[in-house]
């Protein structure tokens, strides 16, 4: 009896079942081919630059999450050891897909797009080769964004360098499909190729040092939890968001950006729950297009990537190439431990330590005192971020430090420059965000919480605050890192200019 033929799922940035396209091409292709279904997840050298230690971490408990999903799905006892059903992979990508190809009866082949040059480049190059070398069908598809980038186009046909108008462009488009549900089943095939992988064998787990313990107090990673995280935010806190959004020290956020880094929740299914929402709640319509224009915003970094030559190397203004950068080891780890004696910046470099995540407002005001105050080269952050969030991403990462650090698209004038003291009473007037992660201020009245250094000797004293030992002195001067950085920038663009003369 003939074995039945074989079609390929290759999960990626796609770890869901529902409104799964390339899942449900495949399920589908297996029932009207009476075929079956292998699930793959291929750790390759592409896939593998774009994690560091907090996405590791994550990927390892979300594809945990997806296998015991797709056992249910195919009628399968859940596996003892992860990596008998959804079968793992660490090798390059065009060798493990040949390899299953000639060793099995696979017809054909399925995967979701990725958007960054490295992968669009390996996926056109596999895309050719299965239908070209091994006479495969192969097919890949949309599940990342709620539009492709290059169908966002402005009126002469180029990609977008500014955001406003391309959300509003992207507004005028049909609106994104309804998002479809989970296959009701899934026939796998049920063979376990020889050099599939158990899960510890991928070596996910943070190194060189795992601290992971405070991620997994603050998230719960796979799709189960992305859309149990969904229905709460606009059940709890969507009211509040647009008011709220910029406060740290208020939960109102939605924290649904290491999902979606993941493709654990599809953003079409966000974008029609707040539609919807809307509809029903006609007085939450101004928070709900504010939250989805923040899904925008996810859109743009990721329209911009796809378009840029080398958008996490190269700064997308081509003058920052001469800016004068300080070098400076001490600041840099000073900013990474949360020792800069700015409050606020040290709050949000202690919660990013501590759990894989940072509210997005001091995400920009710990990335300008790096940028501006500290003149330290936008990489470092990138680095850094990359390292520790759980949300990090090829696109959102770089696109939001070249932001920051004004060389980017849509970027903040060089010239804007965040007061971390403004911005922490501005954003944490009462002090609440500060005290949970920068213990050591908290006795400290209000007044002073965001320039301790302010206080008088009897508060300080009061308040067990001795500065220089148990909080450190400001790492900089404001005002005297504020000009350092206006004269960088002048000097920059004298370079530039000369260049363009000679």
């Amino acid at each position: 009896m003939p074995r039945p033929p074989i079609a390929i799922m290759w999960f990626r940035n796609d770890l869901r079942l529902t409104d799964n396209p390339a899942l449900d091409a495949a399920v589908t292709w297996a029932q009207e081919n009476d075929g079956v279904v292998l699930p793959v997840y291929i750790l390759d050298d592409v896939m593998e630059n774009q994690l560091g230690g907090a996405t590791r971490w994550w990927l390892e408990k979300s594809l945990t999450e997806l296998e015991m999903a797709i056992a249910t799905l195919g009628d399968q006892p859940a596996p003892q050891t992860p990596g008998k059903i959804l079968h793992l992979f660490r090798q390059n990508a065009k060798q493990t897909l040949s390899k299953l190809c000639h060793d099995h009866d696979v017809a054909a082949i399925f995967w979701n797009r990725c958007y960054d040059p490295q992968s669009v480049k390996r996926d056109t190059a596999l895309k050719n080769h299965c239908r070209d070398t091994l006479n495969l069908l192969c097919d890949s598809f949309n599940s990342h964004l709620l539009f492709e980038p290059w169908e966002v186009k402005t009126g002469a046909g180029t990609s977008f360098k500014v955001f406003s108008p391309f959300w509003r462009a992207c507004l005028k488009m049909p609106p994104p499909r309804q998002p479809k549900p989970a296959p009701k089943n899934m026939p796998l095939s049920g063979i376990t190729p020889d050099d599939a992988m158990a899960l510890s064998d991928l070596d996910l787990s943070p190194v060189p040092v795992n601290w992971a313990g405070g991620l997994a107090e603050r998230f719960t990673p796979g799709e189960k939890s992305a859309r149990q995280k969904l229905h709460d935010f606009i059940d709890d806190r969507l009211v509040d968001y647009a008011d709220l959004r910029d406060r740290p020290d208020h939960l109102v956020t939605s924290e649904l950006s290491p999902h979606l880094r993941f493709g654990e929740i599809s953003p079409r299914e966000i974008w029609h729950a707040l539609t919807h929402h809307a509809e029903a709640e006609p007085g939450h319509g101004k928070t709900a297009s504010k939250f989805l224009s923040e899904l925008g915003w996810r859109e743009f970094a990721h329209h911009v990537l796809f378009h840029a030559d080398d958008l996490r190397h190269t700064p997308l203004q081509a003058q920052f190439a001469h800016f004068p950068w300080r070098d400076d080891k001490a600041d840099l780890k000073a900013w990474q431990r949360g020792q800069t004696g700015y409050p606020i910046v040290d709050a949000g470099m202690r919660e990013l330590w501590h759990t894989g995540y940072m509210h997005n407002r001091v995400r920009m005001i710990v990335g300008s005192l790096l940028v501006k105050h500290l003149l330290q080269h936008w990489h470092h952050g990138l680095e850094w971020f990359d390292d520790t969030l759980v949300d990090a991403c090829p696109a959102a990462d770089p696109f939001s430090w070249q932001w920051i650090g004004g060389s980017g698209a849509d970027a903040a004038p060089y010239f804007r420059i965040f007061n971390p003291v403004l911005q922490g009473e501005k954003f944490d007037s009462n002090g609440d965000y500060v005290r949970r992660w920068v213990p050591e201020l908290r006795e400290l009245p209000n007044t002073h919480i965001h320039k301790p250094w302010e206080a008088p000797a009897l508060i300080l004293h009061g308040a067990g605050v001795k500065l220089g030992h148990t909080y450190p002195e400001p790492i900089v001067d404001l005002k005297g890192g504020r000009d350092r950085a206006m004269n960088a920038y002048r000097d920059m663009k004298a370079a530039s200019t000369g260049d363009d003369t000679q």
